[in-house]
């Protein structure tokens, strides 16, 4: 995987970010989400590279990146992290894309930093405090995982800690829609790194941060907008697709909203990565 690519360590004030860099061209960082690592690119981003110079970072507390304990978890800490970490490889302003939580930090890095995002694409979510407050039995039901990972330490970590293999399969499983689609290579990897304590505490701290600071920052920021031209992917057979228009919701946060359906499920990047290599690489050249 991630063939002509070299992988680096790189430290930031708040954490040592893992990535792997490769390509010429203008700078894209991608971003990956739960309970995945940066692999989730692996299929794109050799492609992408043809034309772009492609960075695939680890989120903090995800897969070889710094898991601080105890830790700010919050989308503002973790999207400091990258726009460092982009900074110290010599990139001040750049494009990036994220998938779920990627997408989420994506989101705070475009308020927080809007002088360094120059584009940006979200996939497969819809802002996290409009989910939230869509809540009711059919989204509790659908997305149980947000309401289990914030419990007070450590009932989630000593539960999933008992069987992660079993946890992780049944989490990627159940989310995609498409069969086989994780090759044995990005699936060990995934397992390699998911099944350390530290990792699943990790994970549970960004999901703890999301139900609570994040709001909190989002509230605060309750009017302002992504100004760069934002890109919204999502799956058909997905729960963002089912339970929510993807477009509407981002427009009431951002100027510039341009996106539509993969034909997959949760893992876009993976369960369709020509399609969704298609639409990032036009959004990007547009």
């Amino acid at each position: 995987m991630f063939e002509g690519f070299d992988t680096r360590d790189v430290a930031t004030s708040g954490a040592r970010i893992h990535l792997r860099i490769g390509g010429s061209g203008p700078p894209v960082l991608l971003l990956h989400g739960y309970p995945q690592t940066h692999v989730i690119w692996h299929k794109m981003a050799p492609r992408l590279a043809e034309r772009f110079t492609v960075v695939a970072a680890d989120l903090r507390g995800y897969g070889d990146s710094e898991k601080p304990d105890p830790g700010d978890y919050s989308k503002r800490a973790m999207a400091r992290d990258q726009v460092e970490a982009m900074a110290a490889l010599g990139f001040t302003r750049f494009a990036v894309v994220g998938h779920d939580r990627g997408a989420r930090v994506v989101h705070r890095m475009c308020l927080d930093h809007p002088d360094v995002v120059t584009r940006a694409a979200v996939l497969d979510i819809c802002p996290t405090a409009t989910m939230y407050a869509a809540t009711d039995k059919a989204f509790a039901t659908a997305y149980y995982h947000w309401f289990f990972l914030i419990q007070p330490f450590d009932l989630p970590e000593r539960l999933i800690g008992a069987a992660p293999d079993y946890y992780l399969g049944r989490t990627l499983g159940a989310w995609s829609r498409t069969r086989d689609v994780f090759t044995d290579a990005a699936l060990a990897e995934y397992q390699r790194c998911f099944k350390k304590p530290e990792t699943i505490h990790a994970t549970c701290e960004d999901y703890r941060a999301a139900a609570g600071i994040d709001l909190e920052h989002d509230a605060a920021d309750a009017d302002k907008r992504i100004t760069c031209p934002l890109l919204v992917l999502w799956g058909t057979k997905g729960v963002v697709g089912r339970m929510f228009d993807p477009i509407a919701a981002w427009r009431e946060k951002a100027v510039d909203v341009r996106g539509q359906a993969i034909d997959c499920g949760h893992f876009i990047p993976e369960e369709r990565p020509d399609e969704t290599l298609e639409a990032v690489r036009t959004f990007l050249e547009s």
